[in-house]
């Protein structure tokens, strides 16, 4: 699938949708511009130039290889183009900081996602936005259409349901499902905290963290943390710290207070920065400076809500001594863009079942070691542009896949 601009309608037609003599909104913003007609198109890999290829590529050619893979069914891996292609699939609830506006407003996001999938892992990838919210009627739903696809790539579906979603799908399905909301943001978040450590002479297990936010990432971090050592982490929603003693918690929260927060914290999030190690925001809020100030001597500070972090670098920068956000004008951006084109491309390479913890780790450890010898306070991650990610990712995410024992080529 290519990546391009069209433009099939003129401006006057547009002009004419948004009332009569108004301006076109792509005639005054850039944004408007570039998605005029969307941001993707299907482009052929073979040529129809004449009745030859016509026959070859369709009737009566195609039949041939119809009936091969009716009689061979994992012939279709070699000859359609199923396993180099992921659906990225979505309800719109939870759209970037937009939070539920539905499929329709949610596809300008879901193309972006597939154009980041064919620039930075060659993989291709169509978006599905779907009319329905219910938890298993999505799952109906892709179980349905996943003979289509390699890989299933979960996008901004609201927590809880997005768990519940996924391990559904991963039940049902043997291909990878992914949901880059949570494992995406965890892959990267560990990269980043393995180099700061390294950085501080520190390991993961000396390490202290506090995560803003129990939904998607949140617990997805905390659990690929947990799984890398961390030496302990504490979760905090809206009511504050998540512990066993609470009992308001949902299975998922109940869930997390089993294998988190081992000091028995409790009370407000700022309680549990005091001394803190690491502070990881993936909630929105304001974290008081007071309790930024309160950390401990070398923290770092991963204020990762878009567009306005927990903690502004500015403010951060006082007390830590490494800064990351999720924004793209703040240097140590923790950006999903470095981990799912790779992920997939590896799990796609080896035809893998489905994608492990193992293949996770492996893909974090492979984005930290890009970084190399040039750590720095300001470079504990690498640019999405960096053209050593992806490659790096595939290589590291095959070759657990293989190891792991869910690799079938």
């Amino acid at each position: 699938m290519a990546a391009e601009i069209v433009n099939p309608r003129s401006d006057s037609e547009a002009g004419a949708e948004q009332g009569e003599g108004a301006e076109p909104l792509d005639s005054f913003d850039p944004a408007f511009a570039l998605h005029r007609g969307g941001k993707m198109a299907v482009q052929a890999t073979v040529p129809v130039r004449d009745k030859d290829d016509l026959s070859l590529a369709y009737t009566p050619g195609v039949a041939k290889v119809c009936s091969a893979i009716a009689e061979q069914p994992d012939l279709v891996h070699d000859y359609t183009w199923k396993s180099s292609v992921v659906a990225v699939v979505t309800d719109g609830t939870a759209v970037l900081g937009l939070g539920d506006i539905g499929p329709e407003a949610s596809l300008p996001v879901m193309e972006g996602k597939a154009i980041l999938f064919k620039q930075f892992g060659g993989v291709d990838a169509v978006p599905i936005a779907l009319n329905c919210t219910d938890a298993d009627e999505i799952v109906e739903t892709v179980v349905r259409l996943a003979p289509s696809f390699g890989g299933v790539n979960l996008e901004d579906i609201s927590a809880p349901r997005c768990f519940e979603i996924e391990r559904k799908l991963q039940e049902r399905l043997d291909i990878p499902v992914f949901h880059d909301d949570q494992h995406g943001t965890a892959v990267v978040t560990l990269a980043a905290l393995r180099n700061a450590a390294r950085l501080s002479g520190r390991t993961l297990g000396e390490l202290r963290a506090v995560i803003s936010g129990a939904g998607a990432a949140g617990v997805a971090i905390a659990k690929m943390l947990v799984e890398a050592g961390i030496g302990d982490v504490a979760v905090a929603d809206r009511k504050g710290l998540v512990s066993a003693d609470r009992d308001d918690l949902t299975p998922v929260k109940q869930e997390l207070a089993s294998f988190t927060n081992k000091a028995g914290l409790s009370g407000p999030l700022e309680a549990a920065l005091a001394g803190a190690d690491v502070f990881i925001g993936v909630s929105g809020g304001t974290v008081p400076e007071p309790a930024v100030a309160s950390m401990a001597e070398g923290a770092f500070v991963f204020a990762m809500a878009n567009p306005n972090p927990e903690v502004h670098p500015e403010v951060a920068h006082k007390y830590a001594a490494v800064v990351a956000t999720g924004r793209s004008d703040f240097p140590n951006q923790i950006n999903n863009v470095l981990a799912f084109p790779g992920i997939f491309a590896g799990a796609l390479q080896v035809r893998a079942s489905r994608i492990t913890e193992g293949m996770k780790l492996a893909a974090a450890e492979a984005l930290a070691s890009v970084v190399g010898d040039d750590l720095a306070a300001d470079y504990v991650i690498p640019s999405p542009f960096d053209e050593r990610v992806a490659p790096a990712v595939t290589a590291a995410v095959a070759a657990a896949a293989r190891a792991e024992g869910v690799a079938r080529r």
